[in-house]
């Protein structure tokens, strides 16, 4: 039987709090005020004394509004209806389809049984060459992007929602703007993906509590995808915000504040997401991919720092692009050495010689003059950031692994990689070394058969002409 009390003792913000024994954490609420009925959540126990986040907030909620428990967490229904579609954070329809119902499975659950989990060992294609070749992407993986405000963080992970080689997109989004929710709708539409993917968006026009659930709903349906046998990637964006609200709520709730502000269960709340990526030993996997903000580009930000120490690895977005030096996929090793024999090779030669080019950067800003070498890693750096670096780029990974092959043939020599000589036997591109023989063959033929000049004359001309002054 439902419990429906009358009296509220305390509202401050979107948060009430009433006396009710037998309550337990995170239970459903209905709110019943003059404006309307809205959902409730139970974020805090005190003895007998509860606290509620209201959903649509408490502008227009009394002492006297009506609190009914529901006896059940927040649950969201799930079929395979889902997919195509567009919800909010609390599960209802954005984009004016039909409500569903039935199938409902709570939010929230534990992390999955370590005995139901195996080993990481499939790799995840996004078609992207500096996550296929430099930082591979493996089911069951959590993996943070790392960028400042103004990086398009949004557009790549749409693209890998486009991309990756998965049965199924989850995509969540925490304080977007109108226009990027407009972005990932119309990218998906038009290329099709929709039909594969789930939206859960929360707006920063929508309540707080809103997107506190939005990691939550996106991971329990990926849960019930995954246990069907599905390949699950589920996209968040952007965490940042998601601890916001938590700061938010525990400073409306008067908590004692913990590093900027935010509240001490930090790394918990985050943990508790990350952890749901899995791969089930009988069935599917989630792997999560999440983008985290670093305001002021600071890296030792709450947020990110917590991030760090939870997640296997990370991707750090500069200038437009995945920063090779500083990201790191941690399972990598798993996959890579067996997609093909010289993916190690040419991802730690590629880096190596990238590494040389910066370097050569900086001796060009400082005026030092440029050696054959500095011009010939220069040409292979322009190359490198143009056609691999650059996100717009979609190619398989083994055409990825060609061409950067091609890019160090057409740059240096062979020996000039330090790259095995029975790999370069194997794997150097022939027709570059064969055109590369002919060039110099050809050389050599053009210096012995050098014509004579005008100011050159023969030494058979200039013996007779003397031999003419002597007569």
């Amino acid at each position: 039987m439902n419990k429906l009390y009358h009296k509220v003792d305390n509202i401050a913000g979107n948060v009430i709090t009433l006396r009710a024994p037998g309550i337990k954490y995170r239970e459903l609420a209905e709110v019943t005020s003059r404006t309307g009925t809205s959902l409730a959540q139970v974020i805090r126990l005190q003895n007998e004394e509860v606290s509620l986040q209201v959903f649509a907030g408490a502008r227009g909620v009394a002492t006297d509004a009506r609190v009914r428990f529901l006896a059940r967490p927040m649950q969201i229904p799930y079929s395979e209806s889902l997919l195509g579609r567009v919800f909010t954070g609390a599960g209802k329809p954005r984009d004016k389809g039909p409500t569903l119902h039935g199938g409902e499975v709570p939010i929230g659950g534990p992390s999955v049984n370590p005995a139901k989990r195996i080993i990481p060992r499939n790799m995840v294609r996004t078609g992207i060459p500096m996550i296929d070749v430099f930082n591979t992407l493996v089911e069951s993986q959590k993996l943070p992007i790392f960028a400042r405000a103004g990086e398009p963080f949004n557009p790549m992970l749409a693209r890998i929602a486009l991309q990756a080689e998965v049965d199924v997109i989850i995509l969540g989004s925490m304080g977007l703007k109108h226009d990027d929710y407009l972005y990932f709708r119309d990218t998906l539409e038009e290329s099709g993906a929709l039909s594969r993917s789930v939206m859960f968006v929360h707006t920063a026009a929508d309540p707080v509590v809103e997107c506190l659930l939005v990691p939550d709903v996106c991971l329990a349906v990926a849960e019930q995808f995954a246990l069907e046998g599905k390949r699950v990637l589920t996209l968040l964006t952007d965490m940042t915000n998601f601890a916001d609200a938590m700061k938010e709520i525990a400073i409306t709730m008067e908590q004692i504040p913990s590093n900027r502000g935010y509240p001490g269960d930090l790394y918990s709340q985050l943990a508790a997401r990350y952890e749901k990526a899995v791969d089930f030993d009988t069935a599917g996997s989630i792997t999560i991919l999440a983008a985290t903000t670093m305001p002021g580009d600071d890296v030792t930000h709450p947020v990110p720092d917590n991030t760090g120490y939870i997640t296997e690895g990370q991707f750090y977005l500069s200038g437009g692009r995945i920063e090779p030096f500083g990201s790191l996929s941690r399972l990598k090793q798993q996959v890579n050495k067996d997609t093909r024999d010289d993916h190690r090779v040419i991802m730690d030669s590629l880096i190596q010689l990238f590494a040389g080019y910066r370097e050569t950067l900086e001796k060009q800003t400082m005026g030092f003059r440029m050696s054959k070498w500095d011009q010939k890693l220069l040409k292979y750096g322009q190359r490198f950031e143009k056609e691999m670096m650059d996100l717009s780029v979609n190619i398989p990974l083994e055409k990825a692994l060609d061409l950067g092959w091609e890019i160090l043939a057409d740059c240096f020599d062979p020996m000039e990689t330090d790259i095995q000589s029975d790999v370069i036997e194997k794997f150097w591109p022939k027709r570059n070394a064969k055109d590369a023989e002919e060039k110099e063959s050809g050389e050599d033929k053009t210096d012995t058969k050098k014509p004579a000049t005008k100011d050159e004359k023969p030494e058979q001309d200039e013996q007779s002409n003397s031999d003419k002054d002597k007569e």
